[in-house]
Order: structure tokens, then C-alpha cells, then sequence
């Protein structure tokens, strides 16, 4: 669900921070809907994706805490939390799980008041009413959202060659694919997109709906009506593209990959900017698989998916999903078990994580856009020189995050014998510990290279540095640990896991000198 960071930030004004009740996937040890797998409870997220999407739909507490905005990936865990229900709780669940068009049975504020209408295509059905606050402007505005929606589909399944959302028999009157139209932007939402019914033999596929904003006016939204549709229609309709692989995927990966979809679709509308200050791209020390309930890091972190697709096209990212495929023989990875395999043939992960770490201090050299976007915080900075010959700093860095210094050469480094000493020690190799070094020149050109580490994590690299040849030099100190203990509860990462390796101790200190 893509969230409108205005209206949230309003609600965080008075907002409490709760953990998300989570659902992820893997091939061993993958909570089972309905049972256990490999003798571990379920989660016991029913309570709390009950009282979350009643948030949602209903009002209540979710106009405080911002949590309204969320409605996918809640409405996909209540999805998944139904079967462990009570049957009291599981009749209310159904109520918030309905479709717009479900009417009477859709007690909790979402439902139709009046009759609909609906227009269908080769794919798609559009759903309507014609008055109540849930109407669209006119028919021309229907008309566009499923002209618009057919361009999704032409886009995601066709050109870019994912799989088709799973057809729901006859839901809507068709096995076509249903969008309803629905003044949701009242409540903060573009839209969402719900699973509804699973796939016969199969734990982890399901078919689904979506729902859009009716109007998407620009004094809700801030943007051009068709800006907004367009970017939302590709993020909602990726959703239901997820559902017929792994609806019980890792939080973050969803979103972030949607929200990369929406560049794919929308390039120039560029509304997904507006998360780039809560990501790796502004805030490298966050991890990246965070997902954070009451923010924004899982929409922020969309340039990973950004990054890997420039560098190596974008059906790395269809790799990744093929891999966390969850059909019957299908690999089911969890999200960074993915893309770890799949960047296994690309460098290995280690190295891409950590040049990608890098690549965002310097953004509007390594995206083709980045000129207009934030670049990764620099943690500390030193002038060197003659009379300060040496700087140095110890760090704490948690899993799949990073730190960033830099170190610049003060006048007195003339001639062209000075020379720059980076000397970097990490935790042992079983975190994966990475160092990156980008050295900008007085020229405008760059070096980049890795800097190799050693079994214990110790590594050194030199280099010219002077005035006369070099502006600056950044040092990205990268903890690119992909170890969990997974499938815990309340936690906000990979594989439902408490990272192993979080809090690691880097340390590097720089040094200038004559050879």
C-alpha cells in the first residue's frame, strides 16, 4: 500500500510506535495458515491484524497513529491470520476482508451504500457507484482508470514477464480482475490491494482485489490526478502480482518493490521521491529489510531495487521473486535468502551490498536521476594536512546498514608525493563485514574500489592525496550480515528473524604521509 507521507506525519503528532504483527516466509521453517510447520507455533498475530485493519477501515486509533495507511500488508496479515481466529473474530475478519461491492456485509465502514456499476476489458473490471462520496467525478474518469490499469497489466505481465495475479473464479461477475473505485483518500489511503482466497493445494498463492482512490484529488493528495492514479495503480496491481507468489512474503520486500514498480510505470511522475529521506539512500544505518509500521523505510529503500536494476537490468528483480516463488517445488527463499542467491552469480552479495552502500554518498553519480535525490549521511568528516596527519573512529553498525566518513586534504598537501593510509578493522567474517573507498578527484572523475578485508576483518588500502589531485575520499564501512534467528515473533525483519548480528564494532583510522 503506498502511504501518503503528509497525511501520516499529521497523525504522527500524537502517535505511539507498535511493532507490526508479522508473517514471513521461508523454505524451512515457514509458518503454516491453519497449523505449524516443523513442530513451531504460529505466530499469534490474530489479535492484533484483527484490531489493525478495523483501525484501517473503521476509524479509531489509526487516525492517531498513522497506521490507516498500511492497508495491503494489514489486510494481507489479517488474510493470513483468519484461520487461527475465533469464530466471532473470523465473521468480523470476513466483514473487513469484503469487497466494496459486498454491501451489508461489509460491517465496518468500506462497503458500497449504494448499487454499482462495473466496465470490463480483456483484463480488468472497473467498479463503481454513481453517487454517496464514493462516487468518481464522471465517466471519464472511469474510463481512464481502466485505460490506465490495462497499461499496468501490459507493463508488469506482458513486457516485464511476472505472473498474471491469480484469477478468483467469478468474483465480480468474471474471472476478470476487479478494481473498485472508492473515496479512500478520505482516510489517507491511495489504495490497497487485498488477497481473498487461496489457491487449492497450495499454502503461500491466493487471488485478490484491489481498491482505488475514486478521484485522487490533488488537494488529498498534492499531485495531478493522473500522476496519482498512475503510480498507484502500478503499486496496488504489483500487490496482487505478489499474492500468486508468495502472499506471506517479507513485509519490506513487497513494498520496496513496489514501490520501485512505480519507476518502471510512471518514471516521470517521480511521487516515490518523496520517500527517499527514510531510506538507505538518506539514513544508511537503518537496515535495509527493516519494516517499520509508523514510517517510511520500506518505501525509502526502493534504490536498492533501483540500483540492481541499472547495473544488471530490471529482471534481476523478477529473479529475486522467482526465487521467492512459493509454489508447490518452487524455491520459497524469504527476501534477502533471494537476493542473496540470485546476486550470488553477480559478485556475491557482500560485494554489491557494499558498493551499493557506497553508490548512495554519491547519487547523482551512480542513478540515472540521483542529481535531484538525498545522498547517504556522512557520520564524521577531517580536513588532513601537515599538522593533522591522522583521523580515526570506532562505530557500532548493525546488520545490512552502513556508515559513511570522509576525509579531505588541507592546502599544505602540495606536491605530488602525499599519500592517504586507510586502515580499516571489522568484526570477524562471520558478519560480513565489507569496506568500500570512493575517491573524488579535483578532475570530477572517481575511484571506487572495495577495500579487501582479511578472515578477522582487517584491511588497508593507499592512495595518492594531495591538493592538486584529490577533493575528497569516502570511506563506507558496510555490515552486509544476512544471519537471523528466524521465525520469532514481533520482529520487523527478514524471515520474522532477530538479526544476528546487529551492533558490530568497525573501526578505521586514516593517515597521511611522505613514502
Amino acid at each position: 500500500m503506498r502511504r501518503s507521507v503528509a497525511a501520516v506525519l499529521v497523525a504522527l503528532s500524537t502517535a505511539l510506535t507498535q511493532l507490526p504483527a508479522t508473517m514471513s516466509s521461508a523454505a524451512d521453517g515457514k509458518p503454516t495458515p491453519g497449523g505449524t510447520s516443523t513442530g513451531r507455533t504460529v505466530p499469534q498475530r490474530d489479535v492484533r491484524a484483527l484490531s489493525r485493519v478495523t483501525d484501517i477501515l473503521a476509524g479509531g486509533t489509526a487516525t492517531r497513529t498513522g497506521s490507516r495507511s498500511d492497508a495491503s500488508l494489514a489486510m494481507r496479515d489479517l488474510f493470513l491470520a483468519r484461520p487461527h481466529l475465533s469464530d466471532a473474530d473470523r465473521a468480523r475478519a470476513d466483514g473487513l476482508l469484503a469487497r466494496p461491492t459486498d454491501g451489508a456485509a461489509d460491517t465496518y465502514g468500506d462497503g458500497y451504500l449504494v448499487p454499482a456499476r462495473k466496465k470490463c476489458s480483456t483484463h480488468f473490471c472497473i467498479h463503481w457507484v454513481d453517487t454517496t462520496a464514493d462516487a468518481p467525478p464522471n465517466r471519464k474518469w472511469v474510463n481512464k482508470s481502466l485505460a490506465t490499469m490495462n497499461k499496468v497489466w501490459q507493463l508488469e505481465v506482458k513486457k516485464l514477464g511476472y505472473r498474471a495475479p491469480i484469477r478468483d473464479g467469478n468474483r465480480g461477475g468474471n474471472s476478470k480482475f476487479d478494481v473498485y473505485l472508492k473515496d479512500v483518500g478520505s482516510s489517507g489511503l491511495y489504495g490497497y490491494c487485498a488477497p481473498e482466497s487461496a489457491v487449492t493445494g497450495e499454502k503461500y498463492l491466493a487471488s485478490g482485489y484491489c481498491v482505488l482512490d475514486n478521484d485522487f484529488a490533488k488537494a488529498q493528495f498534492g499531485a495531478p490526478p493522473t500522476q496519482s492514479l498512475r503510480v498507484t495503480g502500478a503499486h496496488e496491481f504489483f500487490h496482487a502480482v505478489q499474492f500468486a507468489y508468495d502472499d506471506a512474503e517479507d513485509h519490506w520486500f513487497m513494498e520496496a518493490t513496489a514501490t520501485w514498480m512505480e519507476e518502471r510505470f510512471a518514471d516521470d511522475v517521480n511521487d516515490n521521491r518523496q520517500y527517499l529521506p527514510y531510506g538507505q539512500v538518506k539514513n544508511p544505518g537503518a537496515a535495509l529489510d527493516i519494516f517499520n509500521q509508523s514510517g517510511f523505510n520500506q518505501y525509502g529503500n526502493w534504490p536498492f531495487f533501483e540500483y540492481l536494476s541499472q547495473k544488471y537490468g530490471n529482471g534481476i528483480v523478477k529473479a529475486i521473486w522467482n526465487k521467492a516463488y512459493a509454489g508447490t517445488g518452487a524455491p520459497d527463499a524469504y527476501s534477502i535468502k533471494a537476493v542473496r542467491q540470485v546476486l550470488n552469480k553477480k559478485g556475491g552479495f557482500d560485494n554489491v551490498f557494499r558498493a551499493y552502500a557506497a553508490a548512495n554518498t554519491i547519487t547523482g553519480r551512480a542513478y540515472s536521476e540521483g542529481s535531484h535525490w538525498p545522498s547517504a549521511e556522512i557520520s564524521k568528516s577531517w580536513r588532513l594536512g601537515r599538522s593533522a596527519t591522522s583521523a580515526k573512529k570506532s562505530t557500532l553498525i548493525d546488520h545490512l546498514a552502513s556508515r559513511n566518513f570522509a576525509i579531505k586534504p588541507d592546502r599544505t598537501l602540495k606536491g605530488s608525493k602525499w599519500m592517504a593510509r586507510i586502515t580499516v578493522n571489522a568484526a570477524d567474517n562471520t558478519s560480513s563485514p565489507a569496506a568500500y573507498l570512493i575517491v573524488k578527484k579535483q578532475n570530477g572523475s572517481l575511484v571506487k574500489k572495495g577495500i579487501p578485508l582479511t578472515q578477522r576483518g582487517y584491511g588497508q588500502v593507499r592512495f595518492s592525496f594531495t591538493t592538486a589531485s584529490v577533493r575528497s575520499a569516502t570511506i563506507t564501512l558496510v555490515n552486509a550480515s544476512t544471519r537471523y534467528k528466524c521465525w520469532q515473533q514481533n520482529t520487523v525483519y527478514s524471515c520474522q528473524g532477530n538479526p544476528k548480528d546487529d551492533n558490530r564494532r568497525f573501526s578505521f583510522k586514516a593517515t597521511v604521509y611522505k613514502p
